[in-house]
């Protein structure tokens, strides 16, 4: 029994060593692993230099684009601000030019048919003077047909028309028919007499001429009469 235990303190006195370096190894292991995990959560000295280092560069870098960016906004505002202020100006000096323009284009088209006028009057002065001295009837007929004469070349100068009437065809966006008047057939709608002229200026009817039209009796009324 001695033997067998003396054996057994041998072997386990054989095994000590081994066991030792096996725990030398696992805390080798740990602190292996724990180093691993330091250095994976906490960046070394010479990583978080140079991220302090780069990081206020880039971002200074970035600032001072947007402040650019902002600038050249406001720049550009103010040149549009400018702009649009000189087109209003210079829209309004163009609006006040063509409405003095206009105005003197309507004082110089009033004031030339009011010289067209004046000899018209005098005409019409004439034809008074002779009636009143007791001229005759021939002196006053031409004061008379020189008044006409001059008003209608005054209208024909402002391009006024007259409507032909009398031998034309009744036309309702000319004519007015004032009354009618049997004729034969042949002359059925036509215009007899005028009773006083129409005036268009262009294609604008300035007032119809008030007319008498022809009427053509129907074959029952020739059968009553």
């Amino acid at each position: 029994m001695m033997r067998e235990n003396k054996g057994i303190e041998e072997n386990s006195e054989a095994h000590e060593p081994g066991a030792a370096v096996f725990d030398e190894i696992r805390v080798t292991d740990r602190r292996r692993i724990n180093l691993e995990n330091e250095s994976d959560g906490a960046p070394s000295e010479n990583s978080s230099n140079k991220t302090s280092s780069f990081k206020p560069s880039y971002v200074e870098e970035l600032e001072a684009r947007t402040r650019a960016a902002e600038q050249k906004t406001v720049d550009v505002q103010n040149r549009f601000e400018q702009v649009r202020a000189e087109l209003r100006r210079e829209t309004d000096e163009i609006r006040q030019r063509l409405n003095r323009a206009a105005d003197e284009r309507v004082g110089r088209d009033k004031a030339a048919f009011v010289q067209t006028l004046i000899p018209v009057i005098d005409n019409l002065r004439r034809a008074m003077e002779a009636a009143d001295g007791g001229g005759s009837l021939e002196a006053l007929m031409n004061g008379l047909r020189g008044t006409v004469s001059g008003f209608e070349s005054a209208l024909a100068g402002l391009g006024v028309e007259p409507i032909a009437a009398t031998g034309q065809m009744f036309d309702p966006q000319f004519h007015e028919a004032v009354d009618a008047i049997h004729v034969d057939a042949a002359r059925d709608g036509m215009i007899t007499t005028e009773y006083s002229r129409g005036y268009k200026m262009g294609d604008q009817l300035l007032r119809p001429a008030r007319v008498q039209v022809g009427r053509a009796l129907t074959a029952a009324q020739q059968a009553a009469e």
